[in-house]
């Protein structure tokens, strides 16, 4: 198996929660409407001349992603650590869609992606342009090209965007960390960035009605979000682990999910979870 591709246990029918007490259909609706006209508007961003992209203040980018998520009706929360410039290597754990953007409101990023969505109709194109790195996950060959990719990225100043636990899981149990990705921040020397993304829902601890996971589709996660209620996203900026700390990749990604899995008492499990 590649090492791009780890198994999660995490089904809709076991581990994500309905939305309960659900918004009015013409507000789900309406919520979408406006998920749909910001990405509308990022899309044209992003096919706009180069020269006008580089012009557009990172102050701005961070904002418009707060706001696809708040359009959706998810309240954002951000806390924690400075997030320092230059080549940066930025991971999370992984739970839903959302995080895409939640990541980006720390720091806009280069995000990795698996190479199929290069080749989809109308999104394939805007994607490439944004900068997406693509990989071949099927193709365990073509790892330490992938992996010198992302390192040449970030010698050259850029924040890499990743989610090394490699597939979606519901927040009630997470995954661990696959070593490939840290390969590259060692190889370019530079800082990792340790942020942790949690859902809550009104006095839940913790909410999966986000979650993305298994056989669900795109569109059922999207009403399930925009028809819930009282959804926060927290997202916690941990310390950053700089460069030259840790010799190996095995140990710097162990590190670093400790970094975002470590909370006393919020923690989720690593073993398959139910409701």
């Amino acid at each position: 198996m590649s090492g791009w591709l780890p198994f999660a246990p995490c089904t809709p029918a076991a581990c994500v929660e309905p939305s309960g007490a659900a918004a009015a259909v013409p507000r789900a609706v309406l919520r979408l409407t406006a998920v749909a006209v910001l990405l509308l508007a990022g899309i044209a961003v992003v096919l706009a001349p180069s020269v006008l992209r580089r012009r557009l203040p990172a102050a701005l980018v961070r904002r418009w992603c707060r706001w696809v998520v708040r359009a959706a009706g998810v309240r954002v929360r951000v806390t924690g650590a400075a997030v320092p410039g230059g080549g940066l290597l930025l991971v999370a754990n992984h739970v839903s869609w959302l995080d895409i953007p939640l990541l980006a409101a720390v720091r806009p990023a280069r995000m990795l992606a698996k190479s199929e969505i290069r080749g989809w109709p109308v999104a394939g194109g805007p994607t490439a342009r944004a900068g997406v790195l693509f990989i071949e996950r099927d193709r365990p060959r073509a790892l330490p090209g992938t992996v010198d990719t992302i390192a040449r990225a970030l010698r050259a100043g850029a924040a890499v965007a990743a989610f090394p636990e490699g597939s979606t899981w519901c927040g009630r149990a997470h995954g661990t960390f696959r070593r490939a990705v840290f390969q590259a921040a060692l190889d370019a020397g530079v800082p990792v960035q340790p942020v942790r993304i949690h859902y809550r829902a009104g006095e839940r601890a913790v909410s999966t009605t986000p979650a993305f996971v298994g056989a669900d589709t795109l569109l059922a996660s999207l009403w399930r979000v925009a028809s819930a209620r009282g959804l926060t996203a927290e997202v916690s900026v941990r310390p950053v682990v700089p460069p030259g700390r840790h010799r190996d990749r095995r140990s710097l990604a162990r590190v670093t999910e400790d970094a975002v899995h470590g909370d006393p008492g919020k923690a989720p499990s690593k073993s398959m979870c139910a409701l």
